[in-house]
């Protein structure tokens, strides 16, 4: 199982008006957690993307529990709980900076070419990097 962790600090623009993170800027959060998590491991999306290989989100499930706020340092734990094959699974937790959950998501990608959108397989070197946290 892949685990990485990104924060990220709420801005005034991203919340509602009661002051709490719209929940459309939610998708926002957990596509820079995503990015970030691969990068971790030394995979470029950009790279990905210049190869002709995209990552469409397929389905999405978030579970609101509290309220993000203004100002609030964000924690995003992300969790790649098996190997990808046509498609990757994201799982995420957010905490606020008291240690507490306030967001459950899962999101489920596809690897499709860009040229055709058809399915395919995930990037070689991103199976190569991922393949050591599932022995």
């Amino acid at each position: 199982m892949f685990k990485a962790k990104t924060q990220i600090r709420v801005r005034y623009a991203e919340t509602d008006q009661m002051g709490y993170v719209y929940y459309g800027n939610y998708a926002m959060y957990f596509e820079v957690a995503r990015v970030e998590a691969l990068r971790s491991v030394g995979f470029s999306y950009r790279e990905m993307e210049d190869s002709g290989i995209l990552m469409p989100v397929l389905e999405s499930h978030i579970t609101y529990l509290k309220p993000g706020k203004y100002d609030d340092l964000l924690t995003i734990h992300t969790v790649i709980p098996e190997l990808p094959s046509v498609k990757i699974r994201f799982e995420y937790q957010v905490s606020n900076e008291a240690g507490e959950q306030i967001t459950r998501v899962w999101t489920t990608l596809a690897f499709l070419k860009k040229e055709n959108h058809q399915p395919t397989r995930p990037p070689k070197n991103l199976q190569d990097l991922l393949h050591p946290y599932f022995n």
